[in-house]
Parts: C-alpha cells; sequence; structure tokens
C-alpha cells in the first residue's frame, strides 16, 4: 500500500508527512522546500479483534493502543507541483513520475487561501483554495496524455490493421499506468468510443486519460490550514463546489504538535482522538499551554480531531474500499512465539480466501483446502467474500 502525497508549494505537505510519520523533513513557506521525494511509514487506524477474545494482542508490525489496532501504510511525498508541472516546470515531470506506483493519492491544498498558485505567501483568505483542485486535476490528466500519447500513432496502426480486442490491446499498452483489461473496457463503453481507433483524436485521448486517472489514482482532498481564521467558510464552499470529492478538514501543524507533545511524554493522545490529557501541567510552560489550548478549542473541538489520521483512513477504507483482516486459529489464536493475533492484513475489496491464502503465502494458496471463520468458527470456500475485521484461518493440504 503506497499513498501519495500531492500538492503545490508550501500547502503544508511536508508538515502533513512529518505529522504521520514523525520524519525529520526539512519544513519550510518557501516552494520546493523538499526536493527528493521523501519515503515513510504512517498507520491507518481499525478497531482491533483482540477483546472480542478477551487477549491482548502482539503486533508484530505497527502497534495497538486501547483497542485502536495501527496498521502500516508507506507515504511519498514529492516536491510540490505548480502550474505546467506536465511540461517540466518545476521539476514536475520527474515528480509526477515517482507517483507511478501510488495506489492512492492525498491532495493537500491550503484551505485558508494564504499561499498562491505557485506557493508563495499571501494574506490569508486572498486566493481561491478551488484553483488548486482543479489545477492537479488538470496536470495529472495532462501526464497520463503525455504517457498514452507516447508511441501512440504507432501502436493505433498496429491495432487497426491486426484488429485486437481493444480493451485488452489498449490494457496492455497502458500497463505502465497499471490499467487493467476490464477498467479499459468499462471507459469504452461509457464513453461509447469508435471501434476505429485511427478516429481518436487528441480531445478522445485527453477524455481517456482523464478517466484513467479517477480510476487508477483515486484521491481525496485534505484541506489543510483548517484553523486559520475564515479557513472553515472556504472549506463549505468547496464542499458545495466539488460534491463528488472527498474533502477532509485537517492542521497538520496542529497534528504535529499533538504527537510531538505526546512523544515527549506532555500529553495522552492517541491520533484522530477529538480530545487529549495533561500528563503533568507543571511540565509545559505558557507558550506550550496556550497552544494546547487553540488545538483544543479552534479543532478538536470545532472539527472533531486534527484530521490527519481521518485523512489517512479515509483514503484506504473509503477511497479505496479496502479491508482490514487478521489471521489466526479457532483453537490458536498465538503464533510460534506466543504473540496473539500478530498480523493484520489490508485487503482489496472483493478479496476471498483464497486471495487472502495467497496474501499470507504462496505455498498456503497453491495448497488451499478451506478457510474458517474464527468468530463463528464455520468453515467457508475460497470464494468467500471477506469482511472488515474478519480473523480466518487458513487450512492447507500440507
Amino acid at each position: 500500500m503506497l499513498i501519495g502525497i500531492v500538492g503545490k508549494p508550501s500547502s503544508g505537505k511536508s508538515t502533513f508527512f512529518k505529522a504521520s510519520t514523525l520524519a525529520e523533513v526539512e519544513i519550510a513557506n518557501y516552494p520546493f522546500t523538499t526536493i527528493k521525494p521523501n519515503h515513510g511509514t504512517s498507520y491507518v487506524k481499525v478497531d482491533c479483534v483482540d477483546k472480542e477474545f478477551n487477549v491482548k494482542c502482539n503486533p508484530r508490525f505497527g502497534y495497538c493502543i486501547n483497542g485502536k489496532r495501527f496498521v502500516p501504510v508507506d507515504l511519498l511525498d514529492v516536491a510540490g507541483l505548480v502550474p505546467g508541472a506536465h511540461e517540466g516546470k518545476g521539476m514536475g515531470n520527474q515528480f509526477l513520475d515517482d507517483l507511478n506506483q501510488a495506489d492512492v493519492l492525498i491532495h493537500i491544498i491550503d484551505v485558508s487561501g494564504s499561499t498562491n498558485e505557485r506557493g508563495e505567501a499571501v494574506p490569508a483568505l486572498s486566493y481561491e483554495p478551488a484553483n488548486d483542485i482543479k489545477f492537479l486535476e488538470h496536470e495529472l490528466d495532462m501526464w497520463y496524455l503525455r504517457l498514452i500519447e507516447k508511441g501512440w500513432e504507432k501502436f493505433a496502426r498496429t491495432v487497426n490493421q491486426e484488429k485486437p480486442e481493444l480493451h485488452k490491446a489498449i490494457a496492455k499498452q497502458l500497463s505502465s499506468l497499471r490499467v487493467t483489461e476490464d477498467m479499459m473496457k468499462r471507459v469504452i463503453e461509457k464513453m461509447n468510443l469508435d471501434k476505429d481507433i485511427m478516429k481518436w483524436d487528441k480531445g478522445i485521448l485527453l477524455k481517456i486519460a482523464t478517466e484513467l486517472r479517477k480510476e487508477t489514482k483515486p484521491m481525496l482532498i485534505a484541506c489543510n490550514k483548517i484553523d486559520v481564521d475564515g479557513a472553515d467558510k472556504n472549506y463549505e464552499k468547496l464542499k458545495k463546489e466539488f460534491p463528488d470529492c472527498i474533502l477532509v478538514p485537517c492542521s497538520a501543524e496542529a497534528e504535529l504538535a499533538l504527537r510531538e507533545a505526546a512523544r515527549h511524554e506532555l500529553i495522552k493522545y492517541l491520533p484522530g482522538d477529538s480530545s487529549f490529557n495533561e500528563i503533568d501541567g507543571e511540565k509545559l510552560n505558557e507558550k506550550q499551554k496556550n497552544a494546547l489550548n487553540f488545538i483544543k478549542t479552534n479543532i478538536l473541538e470545532k472539527f472533531g480531531s486534527a484530521g490527519i489520521q481521518k485523512v489517512l483512513d479515509m483514503a484506504v477504507f473509503v477511497l479505496l474500499g479496502y479491508i482490514a483482516v487478521f489471521p489466526g486459529g479457532v483453537k490458536k489464536l498465538q503464533d510460534q512465539h506466543g504473540n496473539f493475533i500478530p498480523d493484520c492484513f489490508l485487503m482489496p475489496k472483493n478479496s476471498t480466501a483464497l486471495d487472502f491464502a495467497f496474501k499470507l503465502h504462496t505455498d498456503i494458496g497453491k495448497n488451499f483446502i478451506k478457510a474458517i471463520n474464527v468468530k463463528s468458527k464455520k468453515a467457508v470456500g475460497k470464494d468467500y467474500l471477506l469482511q472488515n475485521r474478519d480473523v480466518i484461518e487458513i487450512v492447507t493440504s500440507k
């Protein structure tokens, strides 16, 4: 699972990345602070199943606190994109290509309107954040178009001569964009495209690029800097203007402050919580107390959380539709080292018990006999559709 973080310079991408991973990255309010892509590990949050079995889990990867299991995901933060990125402006082509392997994109926008299209500081509310959503979609579409057009004329002539199944041929041609045959078939049917590929002009290819971008790079909008006065009104306007987008209000700076305070044992705070508790008020100086009170009043109480964990969770579980599945046994929930429910896997929607077996190990999949739903203790077949928070035992022939 790779989550790509995109957006223009100074929108708060690096702060979002650091808040999500607590990695040491350079943060500054000038364009192109990030030059090389930053890789890091963050976590999505699910309700653990340990309490249902009256045990305390011991995760091999991630962690579990108070029944909340944090499952690791990979983050990729690329340099800020500016208008014309697909033409190479701002080193755009390089960083767009870095995103090619991402499963989902999180677009960080400055919802306070305090940075212009180039990422330069301007007075708050003086820039329209809707422009950022439109510009990034356009840049991604043009990036896809550039990749589609590469070698297209020769490919189209070959298709016209050999007459293969169109959706299969195009899917193979665009496999580097992670385009599948089913995906291409849907696009062709939706657009009611002419069967003669030679009639597809640049306008049609751009529309195809847009559809494929939406399919292969689903995107969530993280409305950052929501704590700035007036930003909440911009957020409400954006929800009306982009009803088909998932928009989440957030404050990367607030989340970073909360996680740092928790790391230094000044407060008790779990990512995504709507509140925090001071551990020892005497350890906090006045500046820290004022900052925490501001976060509590203007962010947590107003929006329910600082938003960063919600952004990550919604990107994986809502936008992608992934589910969390735990391997286990009806008679034994421990591994060979005595760890209870040590693993939790993120699986694509519509995954089957057999898919899960292959996820665990190729040999387990090849030797699959049946699966057992550990919660119900009932046997299920290879085509059983996994549900979120299932605990599954795989029975093999070896």
